[in-house]
């Protein structure tokens, strides 16, 4: 999976969002982020799907109320898995793979082969 958050291109949707330092994720708060499926169902499609390419919270399909899907991608944030910034009046998304590979190799593999229940 490509890191494009270095590309020119990328950096234009402005700055991102607060987030963990790379030096700052931990283990105990990514997993804790992943272990609700709807989460876990999000970071896979965002790794699987997007391209590497940053997408709206939209992208990915939540019937919740809007509240609800706010919640689940600021906990993504924080834990550090997402990158988000403010692009007019969306967020846009992408996996921190980068960052994730360094401090915890293999997690994003046993992702992608996660399968969600029917």
């Amino acid at each position: 999976m490509p890191d494009l958050t270095a590309t020119p291109e990328f950096s234009k949707t402005g700055e991102p969002l607060p987030e963990p330092t790379r030096e700052e994720l931990r283990l105990e708060t990514v997993l804790a982020a992943l272990s609700d499926p709807l989460r876990l169902s999000i970071v896979r499609a965002y790794y699987l799907e997007s391209g590497g390419i940053p997408q709206p919270c939209g992208w990915f399909p939540i019937d919740r109320p809007k509240s609800t899907r706010t919640h689940h991608w600021r906990v993504l944030r924080e834990a550090g898995l997402i990158r988000q910034w403010q692009h007019g009046l969306e967020r846009r998304n992408v996996v921190r793979v980068a960052d994730l590979d360094d401090r915890f190799p293999g997690l994003l593999n046993l992702v992608a082969k996660w399968e969600p229940p029917d």
